[in-house]
């Protein structure tokens, strides 16, 4: 699973060089961004979903967390015609944004993903407090018992235990939560679903 994050990381990566693709581009600058996008096994074969589109993730979401809105995803375009997910995104602001990868046909979500930039100077503090803040909320839409200083502190938590590391995971549940930090080209805080063992007998 070491490669669940690249791809969607490349896709915010190019994003924070090419904004303009999250607000309906040219179908060339679509085309041209899908064509640099490296290829990469995603999820396993036979990954879940969540039962959610990004429609009504974004519904329920933005509902709860007025103060830390997403916009709406805008999807990338893929070169491979036989490609089995979609992969979309969503930029907050010149540091951060909100991806995932959807279903092919379905529209079901499989991983919903809050990626920072890192930034230099007086405004890193604060721009990494509010990175934190998106992570957090999106941590309570799957954990709703949690209130927003112990998301925050979980959230926190999983940084600092998945610092330096590519790939690192937290299983709650039928949750997975997944950290890839890789310095100054991004960190990311991923949401996933597992599959739970059925219990014999």
């Amino acid at each position: 699973m070491k490669t669940a994050l690249i791809p969607l990381l490349a896709t915010v990566l190019a994003l924070s060089a090419a904004p303009r693709v999250l607000a309906d581009p040219p179908d060339a600058d679509r085309s041209a961004l899908s064509n640099e996008m490296p290829k990469a096994p995603y999820l396993l074969n036979g990954a879940p979903t969540f039962d959610m589109t990004v429609v009504k993730f974004r519904e329920t979401y933005n509902a709860q967390n007025p103060s830390l809105p997403i916009t709406e995803f805008r999807s990338i375009p893929d070169t491979e015609p036989n490609a089995m997910l979609t992969r979309a995104a969503s930029k907050i602001n010149e540091n951060l944004y909100a991806s995932t990868a959807l279903e092919k046909g379905s529209g079901k979500i499989k991983t919903l993903q809050i990626t920072y930039l890192p930034i230099q100077g007086n405004e890193e503090k604060a721009a990494r407090a509010t990175a934190i803040n998106y992570m957090a909320a999106l941590m309570r839409e799957f954990e709703p018992t949690l209130n927003v200083e112990q998301s925050t502190a979980r959230v926190a938590e999983l940084l600092e235990a998945g610092k330096g590391q590519q790939f690192y995971q937290h299983q709650v549940g039928a949750i997975r939560y997944v950290v890839s930090d890789n310095g100054e080209k991004g960190l990311t805080f991923a949401v996933e679903p597992v599959k739970l063992a059925l219990a014999e007998g």
